[in-house]
């Protein structure tokens, strides 16, 4: 039985109503994110439990057992609304990163930073500037608040910084960039991103986006925190949803001067972070055992899969992130064709056609076990 089946006729529409909406935005292209697992056992009549979920950067380990206990604490209280300024888990990040508190903005999700980015510093008649091959939300954000998206070529599958650089206009006020970037896993030099920074006009403000930094190897990591003690312009985003295992519970935050975090805190939903969420995030930030678990158990996969597509004689992007871009033909439907097949199998993974990649797939990584399904089903659905 398809979902159609299920959900009851619809009403009569009036054709004639045009709801009063901005140009800029009927044009955005709505968000697909990964296929959930019910979703294609319902539609390829497969049991769930079959199913291998590889789509969508998730931590296979799943959240933490700290937080889970946080949370299940904390949910004695939910007749309540939670905390508005998320005061532990700020005073958490605070001690981590030796910051004010002042200095952070809790989102929900790193994506809800984005957002608040470009609804405090865009506006119609004014640019932000982004590469090809990043991530699809700094596009949806900019457009949404009718800006001018300036996208620069990639280089080698991620950042030209140069021609970033060379991009910025008078009315540039936003700069994106991903360090590790998604979805292709390219990873920049710290160094030629603080020359970036340093070159920028301060009238710019420069989002780094760090939600994969915690998968970075230990020998390429910088405090980017004390960055932002140099740099007015300069706002960190990071995310509990990868390596901390909180994906379902949506947390992020931004690391800024306040003049920055002043703005993003105006137009802030006041509840935007639920208590359950900053429970848990309090918890994951603590649990270093947890977190050097997931970077070994990635770093092992990344290994896994990696050996599978060379022997396969695929084309693929060495990843500093939790997943791996690899290519599977040449014609535009091959993306689809391979994605499909896998799919038949019973293995999720991304196919990044939206990202103007229709020739490629991302894969990210799972179990050891889930790993080994993905390399399994990935022959016959190349054939």
């Amino acid at each position: 039985m398809n979902q159609a089946s299920l959900a009851p006729a619809a009403p009569a529409v009036d054709p004639a109503f045009k709801a009063p909406a901005p140009s800029w935005v009927r044009a955005i292209s709505p968000y697909v994110a990964g296929k959930p697992i019910e979703d294609v056992a319902r539609e390829l009549g497969l049991a769930p439990d079959t199913i291998v979920k590889l789509a969508s950067n998730e931590n296979p380990l799943g959240m933490p057992a700290s937080a889970r206990e946080a949370m299940i604490r904390a949910a004695a209280d939910l007749g309540r609304y939670p905390d508005a300024n998320g005061f532990a888990l700020k005073a958490a990040l605070s001690k981590r990163f030796a910051l004010p508190m002042d200095w952070i903005t809790l989102g929900n999700g790193s994506n809800d930073i984005l957002e608040l980015a470009a609804h405090a510093f865009l506006e119609p008649g004014k640019q932000a500037i982004y590469s090809q091959y990043s991530f699809a939300v700094y596009e949806l954000a900019t457009q949404a608040v009718g800006a001018q998206a300036i996208v620069t070529p990639a280089e080698h599958f991620g950042h030209d910084l140069d021609a970033m650089l060379a991009a910025v206009t008078p009315a540039t006020q936003l700069v994106f960039i991903a360090n590790p970037n998604n979805p292709t896993g390219t990873f920049l030099p710290y160094a030629d991103i603080e020359r970036f920074v340093e070159a920028l006009p301060r009238h710019v403000v420069c989002v780094l986006d760090e939600a994969y930094n915690e998968y970075l190897p230990p020998e390429l990591r910088v405090d980017t925190a004390r960055w932002v003690e140099r740099y007015p312009n300069l706002l960190i985003s990071r995310t509990f949803s990868k390596a901390y295992g909180l994906a379902g519970l949506r947390v992020g935050y931004g690391l800024a001067q306040p003049e920055v975090t002043g703005l993003l805190n105006r137009i802030r939903q006041p509840f935007n972070v639920n208590a359950l969420a900053q429970a848990a995030a309090v918890a994951a930030l603590a649990d270093d055992v947890f977190l050097e678990r997931s970077y070994a158990l990635n770093v092992a996969g990344l290994k896994q899969v990696g050996d599978a597509l060379t022997a396969h004689g695929l084309q693929w992007v060495p990843s500093f992130g939790n997943f791996i871009l690899f290519k599977v033909g040449e014609d535009a439907a091959a993306g689809a064709r391979v994605n499909q097949a896998l799919l038949k199998q019973g293995v999720i993974v991304r196919p990044v056609g939206n990202y103007g990649l229709p020739q490629w797939i991302r894969v990210s990584i799972g179990l050891p076990e889930e790993n080994a399904r993905f390399i399994a089903a990935l022959g016959p659905a190349l054939a």
